[in-house]
C-alpha cells in the first residue's frame, strides 16, 4: 500500500496543479491503519470535504477528506482569485464548493485506477458525497487504512489529503497486495557494469582435487603409528573443486614436470546457486 500510495502521490501533484495553477510539490506520507471512529474523532469538527469512491464490486467505499479551507482555497483558484479562503470559514459549504469537489473526485478517478492497476483492476468510481455523520457502509470499530498525501507550494505549509480505504473492501486484494512489488528495472551504466565485471574477474579462487578419501574404523585411527601405511584405491578420475562448489573431474597426470588435472567433464552451473 505504501509503495501504492507513492506511485499515486506523483498524479495528485498533476491533478491539483491544474486546479491552482501553480507548480506544486506532493509526496505521500506513512500509512496509519486505524478505527474508523478515532479517525472521525482526530479530524474534529471543523469544515470537512468527503467523498467517497466504490471500488469495483468490493463492499465498503474508498473516501476521500480533504480538509474544508483548502477546498475554498481551491475554489478562489478555480475562479481566478489568488487561493483566498473566507475569514471567518464558513459552517458548510455552497453549491459551487460541493460541485468543485464532484470535479476533484471525477478526475482522481483516473489516477487512483492506474495506480492500481499493477496490483489490480478495481475500476474505481466516484459515489454521492458524504457528511462526517454518515457513511453507511463503515461502521465506528471498523479499522480503515489511512493513506495521507503532503501538497505544497514551494515552502509554504503544505495541506494533506486523505485516502480512506476500509480494511473488509482491501480483503479480496488480499494476495495482490501482500504480494512482492516488482518495479521497473533500473538500468545500469555500461562504464559501471564494465567495472564490475573487470573486477570480479580479477577475484582468486582457490582450485583443489581430491585424490582419495579413505574410510577406516576409529580404533584402527587411534592405533596408527609412524610408519603404517594407509591403503587407498585411486579412481580413474578425480573431482576438481572451486571453493566449496564441483566444478567437474579430470584425470591425474603430468604438465611441465608437475603434477596435473585434465578436466575431462564439467559440472552444469544452474543461475539460481549464484543467487
Amino acid at each position: 500500500m505504501q509503495h501504492l500510495s507513492a506511485r499515486l502521490s506523483k498524479s495528485l501533484k498533476s491533478v491539483f496543479e491544474g486546479l491552482m495553477r501553480r507548480d506544486l510539490r506532493a509526496w505521500a506520507e506513512p500509512l496509519v491503519v486505524q478505527r474508523y471512529a478515532d479517525y472521525k474523532t482526530e479530524r474534529g469538527t471543523d469544515l470537512s470535504a468527503w467523498h467517497g469512491f466504490a471500488m469495483g464490486s468490493s463492499k465498503g467505499n474508498a473516501q476521500l477528506v480533504m480538509d474544508g479551507k483548502f477546498v475554498l482555497e481551491l475554489l478562489d483558484c478555480f475562479f481566478g482569485g489568488d487561493g483566498d479562503a473566507p475569514h471567518p470559514m464558513p459552517t458548510e459549504f455552497t453549491p459551487a464548493a460541493e460541485t468543485l469537489m464532484a470535479r476533484v473526485a471525477q478526475q482522481l478517478v483516473a489516477p487512483l485506477d492506474s495506480a492500481w492497476e499493477p496490483l489490480a483492476r478495481i475500476s474505481f468510481r466516484p459515489v454521492t458525497p458524504l457528511s462526517i455523520a454518515v457513511a453507511a457502509d463503515i461502521a465506528g470499530d471498523d479499522p480503515v487504512v489511512v493513506t495521507r498525501f503532503g501538497v505544497a507550494d514551494g515552502d509554504r505549509k503544505p495541506v494533506f489529503i486523505d485516502l480512506l480505504y476500509p480494511v473488509a473492501a482491501l480483503k479480496p486484494h488480499t494476495e495482490s497486495l501482500t504480494a512482492k512489488v516488482h518495479g521497473k528495472p533500473l538500468e545500469i551504466e555500461p562504464e559501471w557494469r564494465s567495472g564490475l565485471t573487470r573486477a570480479v574477474m580479477g577475484v582468486k579462487l582457490p582450485v583443489r582435487s581430491v585424490l582419495a578419501e579413505p574410510m577406516i574404523p576409529l580404533q584402527r585411527l587411534m592405533e596408527l603409528k609412524a610408519g603404517d601405511i594407509i591403503a587407498i584405491d585411486l579412481a580413474p578420475e578425480v573431482p576438481v573443486m572451486v571453493a566449496s562448489r564441483r566444478l567437474g573431474t579430470g584425470l591425474v597426470g603430468t604438465a611441465n614436470g608437475r603434477a596435473a588435472v585434465r578436466l575431462t567433464s564439467f559440472e552444469p552451473i544452474n543461475a539460481e546457486d549464484f543467487k
